[in-house]
């Protein structure tokens, strides 16, 4: 492992540095003047207590959790004894002619109710599961039959409904029965006053019966949450599409991406050619003629005149070379050459944030990916500078085991967030194009810590 330092910083830089009003993270405004100073360099930031009200929200339960426990009861009986009967009666047609039809629309039903729970579990636990794509409409009913059967969306859709059975009925017994099992307990000793007028039972009983009755209702929200959890993941896991029909929607979509960005890069680089080196070697061109005339006279060369036209012409061919080097340098940066060993460190030394890099390259990846990597951390340090308002940054980067593993970290404000503004989300689609994955995870007040990880070879 290499730990390496870079970049000093202006305390006046760090401290009054604007956001900029695009960009990955959000523009955050000043820190209220109460708020407590931010960590010096070096200093582990401390992340907030979470207030009295935050905690509350965190042991209460939604209502929509309630809800789906007690709605989702009827449409579980209903899903699971479907899902049953078509097993059952598929099973026992299957001998016969009726057996491959009477499957094949079942399936198509199976679809509808899958439908039915995706809408329920997004409206009441929030839970988004995307929808599978429509299955194919061949020409014939033999072939119509074959994609039925061998629907894998379907399928799944039976068996999320044989498991969404208990879980309905568990939830519902967590949602409403044990509630009322709970105030059956606690008024025990009512109850046993109001309708048995001889001898009573001991205290100690009536006592016990409060207390767990006290207990079992303190443990009633958990057992929803629990259950609602229980249900938000069997539904990511069944009621979404296909791993063959989502792996093929990404590869659309870094397809798409990856195209959409290429063709900008090119358009962008045609345009900076024609408007601005094209432009400088008309200009140079046009010198040199000028000093070729300068030089043909017929009383002789004017050496003042030619003088000034070569050093113009100088000017010009360094000008130009200097702008073919600044569109050449986004196409394949020069410090890759050597790997991200060297080309990390080299983002640092520019940065106005302080950054301590870490690195553990035990393998080199694919260019494409080293590319990927690059440009992820360039854009990540950019924003660090730009809107955090940090005092220090970390970078660490890791190779090994086929996987690439990136990570910044910074000490501001925090705030930052995938799907507010424009800079993370770019950054997440350049990085689907080659199977990469980004995670941000930054409370307010801090730290900010963002994550990249991508396969090695492609």
């Amino acid at each position: 492992m290499t730990e390496r330092g870079g970049g000093q910083v202006a305390e006046d830089a760090g401290r009054h540095q604007t956001p900029a009003r695009t960009g990955g993270r959000p523009a955050a405004g000043a820190p209220p003047a109460d708020s407590p100073p931010p960590p010096v360099s070096g200093e582990p930031a401390r992340r907030p207590d979470p207030d009295p009200a935050k905690r509350r929200r965190n042991r209460s339960v939604p209502v929509g959790e309630w809800a789906f426990a007690v709605v989702g009861l009827p449409l579980a009986l209903l899903g699971g004894l479907y899902a049953l009967a078509v097993l059952y009666a598929g099973a026992l047609l299957s001998l016969t002619v009726l057996g491959l039809p009477f499957v094949a629309a079942a399936l198509r039903g199976a679809r509808g109710f899958g439908a039915l729970h995706r809408r329920l579990v997004g409206r009441l636990l929030g839970e988004h599961v995307e929808e599978p794509a429509g299955l194919p409409r061949p020409v014939g009913l033999v072939a119509r039959g074959r994609i039925a059967l061998t629907d894998p969306v379907a399928w799944r859709t039976l068996l999320y409904l044989v498991l969404r059975l208990p879980l309905g009925v568990l939830g519902f017994a967590a949602a409403v029965a044990l509630p009322l099992g709970c105030g059956w307990l606690i008024g025990f000793p009512l109850w046993v006053r109001l309708l048995q007028p001889g001898p009573q039972p001991a205290a100690w009983l009536q006592a016990a019966s409060v207390v767990l009755g006290l207990v079992l209702l303190s443990a009633v929200p958990g057992a929803v949450r629990v259950l609602s959890g229980a249900n938000r993941r069997l539904a990511r896991l069944l009621l979404g599409p296909a791993r063959a029909q989502q792996r093929v929607r990404e590869l659309e979509t870094a397809r798409a991406t990856l195209l959409a960005d290429n063709t900008d890069q090119l358009r962008r680089l045609e345009r900076d050619l024609h408007d601005g080196t094209q432009a400088r070697l008309v200009a140079l061109a046009i010198t040199l003629s000028l000093t070729e005339d300068a030089l043909a006279p017929a009383t002789g060369p004017d050496l003042g005149r030619l003088r000034t036209l070569v050093d113009r012409a100088r000017g010009q061919t360094d000008d130009t070379i200097t702008e073919l080097r600044r569109l050449t340098r986004g196409i394949h940066p020069v410090a890759l050459d050597g790997g991200l060993g060297e080309a990390l460190p080299g983002l640092t030394t520019t940065s106005p944030v302080p950054v301590t890099v870490r690195l553990e390259l035990r393998e080199r990846p694919d260019q494409a990916v080293e590319r990927a990597v690059y440009f992820c951390a360039a854009e990540l340090l950019t924003n660090v500078a730009k809107h955090s308002g940090a005092r220090s940054a970390e970078l660490t980067a890791s190779a090994a085991d086929g996987r690439v593993r990136l990570m910044v970290r910074d000490d501001g404000r925090g705030g930052a967030a995938l799907g507010v503004g424009t800079g993370l989300t770019g950054l997440a689609e350049r990085l689907a194009a080659v199977d990469g994955v980004l995670q941000v995870d930054s409370p307010s007040g801090g730290p900010t810590v963002v994550t990249a990880e991508l396969p090695a070879r492609l």
